[in-house]
């Protein structure tokens, strides 16, 4: 696959190494339903009609970090990890070209599925954050969670989110390829709580081969808008479920985000 030269190679962490390991966590569940999507209030199907928001303050890179969750926000096991650690995070799985011959309409649809596959490695599911931004990572056994607090004051969100929107469809399952491996990519919708101004969550499977053995890689995506401003969270790896504290992330973070917005001070995590 051919890298954009603006972004910096990422290493894999040295316990990840043995293949090709996940890195920007996102994992989980469809929100206990049966395989069939989920289809709460998202951004897909507001089709592009932007709410008025609430909040109206500039997010400043102190005030996302600010917003930024906690352990606690997020329970079980997880541990906050080093912000250089995260920022490098990385799925080797993720890397590959998407086969055309898959779709019907042949390149439009291959495009959108090779640029989720881009955008989860290079951790900018909305573009990139036109203001401020800040992220923070937490690790649980061979699971990631990655959550970025961002602005987008010149740029479009909810373009991005209706961008999302479309991608259980186009790219319901596809397959790509990395030299002489080939990997089958699977894209569903799950629900996510009903917070912010509009949602958009997603489930991508990616089914391949790590240090020779097989492996599959499921990652819960999630991307919550509040005004021109929005938080993102992938969770999971390796071990499959993480929709719980992608959930959790999601309700609590974006309280999180309002309250800085509003001028207060975030409440306490919960125990």
């Amino acid at each position: 696959m051919t890298r954009r030269p603006s972004r910096l190679v990422r290493v894999l962490s040295p316990a990840l190494a043995a293949g090709t390991l996940l890195c920007t966590a996102a994992c989980s569940d469809d929100g206990g339903t049966d395989g069939s999507r989920v289809r709460g209030i998202t951004a897909s199907q507001v089709a592009g009609q932007r709410q008025t928001p609430s909040p109206t303050a500039t997010l400043t890179t102190d005030g996302a970090r600010t917003a930024l969750i906690t352990e606690a926000d997020i329970e079980d096991d997880w541990t906050q990890v080093k912000d250089t650690e995260a920022d490098n995070w990385h799925d080797s799985l993720l890397i590959g070209t998407v086969d055309v011959s898959d779709f019907l309409t042949a390149k439009a649809q291959a495009s959108d599925c090779q640029r989720l596959l881009d955008s989860l490695f290079d951790d900018d599911l909305l573009g990139r954050p036109s203001g401020a931004s800040e992220l923070r990572g937490f690790q649980q056994g061979d699971s990631r969670l990655l959550y970025q607090v961002a602005s987008y004051d010149r740029t479009d969100p909810q373009e991005s989110l209706n961008w999302l929107g479309t991608l259980p469809e186009k790219c319901d399952q596809f397959t790509v390829t990395d030299g002489t491996e080939k990997r089958t990519v699977q894209v569903i919708e799950i629900s996510l709580p009903k917070v912010g101004d509009a949602r958009q969550g997603l489930r991508v499977t990616v089914q391949g081969s790590a240090g020779g053995d097989d492996a599959t890689l499921t990652l819960d995506v999630a991307a919550v808008r509040v005004g021109d401003d929005a938080i993102t969270v992938t969770a999971g790896g390796l071990d499959g479920d993480e929709n719980d504290s992608a959930q959790q992330a999601v309700q609590q973070g974006t309280q999180r985000l309002k309250d800085v917005l509003a001028g207060k001070s975030p409440a306490p995590s919960p125990n």
